[in-house]
């Protein structure tokens, strides 16, 4: 079922439930499997107007936050030898990775709203998200990688190949 027909097919107060349960603390639902279905689906949707954006304005332009030169800099710095091309799940997942990541993405706290949600990443950033080239990382890391990706002209393939630009 495509995303527009479930959120239809929940209605007005449906969707308003929704928006509102998402909201609230994970604490306060344990392992609901129709919180997960939402958050994917929420997910989903960051990620599709995402590769929108990127297929239709070309990417060196895009601002995605208020800091990104801040989020760009301490990523930089901090990852300096990361391959952002095509990532490997390890380079954010293994827990070397983590113990590096953690304190880089807790300087963004009530600095970049929701900085620690799920959203969806591509591995590969020439290719659209698919599951075989899809992770799950916070916000944040999305952020960092994808700024990084624009501003060095990584994201610029799909922009031209989408765009009809060469």
């Amino acid at each position: 079922m495509a995303t527009e027909d479930m959120l239809a097919s929940l209605g007005v107060e449906g969707a308003t439930s929704a928006a509102h349960a998402l909201s609230l603390p994970a604490e306060a639902y344990g392992n609901d499997s129709r919180v997960e279905a939402m958050w994917a689906m929420k997910a989903y949707n960051h990620a599709e107007v995402y590769f929108n954006l990127i297929s239709s304005v070309d990417p060196k332009f895009l601002k995605l936050t208020k800091v990104d030169d801040k989020i760009y800099s301490s990523f930089r710095e901090t990852f300096k030898e990361l391959d952002i091309k095509v990532l490997n799940q390890d380079d954010l997942k293994s827990n070397e990775a983590k113990e590096r990541w953690r304190p880089f993405c807790n300087q963004f706290e009530g600095v970049v709203q929701d900085f620690n949600y799920g959203t969806l990443l591509r591995l590969d950033c020439e290719k659209d998200y698919t599951e075989e080239n899809t992770m799950f990382a916070t916000r944040i890391q999305f952020f960092a990688v994808e700024i990084a990706r624009n501003r060095e002209g990584h994201n610029d393939v799909v922009f031209k190949s989408k765009s009809g630009k060469s």
